[in-house]
């Protein structure tokens, strides 16, 4: 028999569903929703984090103007809903008809046909075509990709001396890559890139509209041209798995698969480079460190996770969860950053202490899917980066870094660098005079002079 004290319990009879169970200690405001978003959170939201968790396993937030969720801070609690896909539900359709429909956090909450916001048979279907055709990617070919993406954005920096790592540098490579992996030529790549840009940074509702118009024409483009001839990428690989996805389908899963390679892979390559940057133990010279580019990625995952706070689930009955009750359909979401930082993450999540149970990927069947992919990409492109410059250093005190606005993501506005500049007469210094190659082989990416190879080259 269920107590109706454990996770996934019935509320017990004449106890309204809504109503709060008792908690300990009890917060003085518990019924007023905290906010994930404003200049304050952005600078540190661990403090925010350390507020929360006097609520609670679950706590109230608000996640943009009128729209409000309760946020898992537990780690164990965490664990339990991630895995429970019988209590709850990734199907947001009816919590969708709550909120104003041009919310800012619509765009990533919205129910569409695809892999993050279905349930059961559905979900396992859409998976199994993103997870089998990913298999497919030869992991020595997609290091290949990625030096030659990296090479790419470093030719066109290379001279300058100075360069903005996450406008010119962290957030082109998943773009590249994604345009690439997807079977279109280099020449698509500006177009990807300017679309996510638009519905990333639109100054205006109507610049963000555009640029999500340019995104569809990208996609849809994709698509028809890979109907009419399919090649050794991932459309191809999707439209022809044996799950049969239709047209709705296929596109819509190509974009979250597209979207959710960018944004937190972005962060991540990002937010490690941040720390190579600004920490001794990596960096007088960052080919001389103590620590390595796994170690400082390791730190990031348990500490600044590139997706902060998502899983957004939803119970298909009132539930008495961890000691609070959460009404049917209620948006539910997991904090991984406060998750993570409620261990002491010195001896966990430390490079070198072998700690692998943090939750950045997320856990159960909704777990990242491509976590083994997006590794490899992250660390290849900074060990490319810093073997090119091995000078590297940050151009601004880092107290002064500025950290985006929002309830998802941990992600910086800018991370100013400087560098001995690297120009196209010296020899082997950077790779100009391969910049027509392409990157369907290692042997053309790796191409390149060995007079004076990078220090850390793989």
């Amino acid at each position: 028999m269920t107590s109706p004290h454990q996770p996934g319990a019935a509320p017990p009879p004449g106890c309204p569903a809504h109503a709060a169970a008792p908690q300990a200690p009890a917060h003085p405001d518990a019924q007023t929703p905290v906010k994930l978003y404003g200049p304050e959170f952005a600078a540190d939201p661990h403090r925010t984090y350390a507020h929360l968790r006097q609520y609670g396993a679950l706590a109230p937030v608000e996640l943009a103007p009128d729209v409000t969720a309760m946020l898992v801070t537990d780690y164990r609690a965490a664990l339990d809903l991630l895995h429970d896909d019988t209590t709850w539900s990734k199907d947001s359709r009816e919590w969708m008809t709550t909120v104003p429909p041009d919310t800012p956090v619509m765009p990533m909450l919205m129910w569409r046909p695809n892999v993050f916001y279905s349930d059961g048979p559905a979900h396992v279907r859409y998976r199994d075509v993103i997870v089998d055709s990913f298999r497919l990617v030869e992991p020595h070919e997609l290091r290949a990709r990625v030096h030659h993406a990296a090479d790419t954005l470093i030719q066109r920096f290379g001279a300058h001396g100075e360069v903005d790592l996450i406008a010119d540098y962290a957030r082109l490579i998943p773009l590249l890559m994604f345009n690439n992996l997807f079977g279109l030529p280099d020449s698509y790549s500006d177009r990807l890139i300017d679309a996510i840009a638009g519905m990333l940074d639109g100054a205006s509702p109507e610049e963000a509209a555009a640029a999500n118009d340019a995104f569809t024409r990208y996609i849809v483009e994709l698509v028809g041209a890979k109907k009419a001839q399919r090649g050794p990428d991932l459309t191809s690989w999707f439209m022809d798995h044996p799950n049969a996805l239709n047209d709705e389908e296929l596109i819509h899963n190509i974009i979250i698969t597209v979207g959710a390679g960018n944004e937190p892979l972005a962060n991540l390559i990002g937010n490690a480079l941040s720390r190579m940057l600004s920490d001794d133990r990596y960096y007088h010279t960052l080919t001389g460190g103590a620590l390595t580019a796994h170690d400082a990625i390791n730190e990031v995952l348990w500490n600044d996770p590139p997706m902060a706070n998502y899983s957004a689930h939803f119970p298909v009955r009132d539930v008495f969860f961890h000691g609070t009750w959460v009404r049917k359909g209620q948006l539910v979401m997991v904090s991984y950053a406060a998750a993570n930082s409620q261990f002491d993450t010195t001896s966990q999540g430390t490079p070198g202490s072998g700690g692998g149970s943090h939750l950045a990927w997320a856990a159960g069947p909704h777990a990242c899917p491509g976590k083994r992919y997006a590794l490899l990409i992250a660390t290849t492109a900074i060990e490319r980066l810093t073997a090119w410059l091995s000078d590297i250093e940050l151009a601004v005190d880092a107290g002064e870094l500025e950290w985006r606005n929002g309830a998802f993501h941990r992600a910086l506005v800018a991370l100013p660098a400087r560098f001995t500049p690297i120009t196209p007469d010296q020899a082997g210094a950077t790779p100009w005079h391969n910049r027509d190659s392409s990157p369907t082989s290692s042997t053309r990416s790796e191409a390149i002079s060995t007079e004076r190879q990078p220090a850390s080259a793989s």
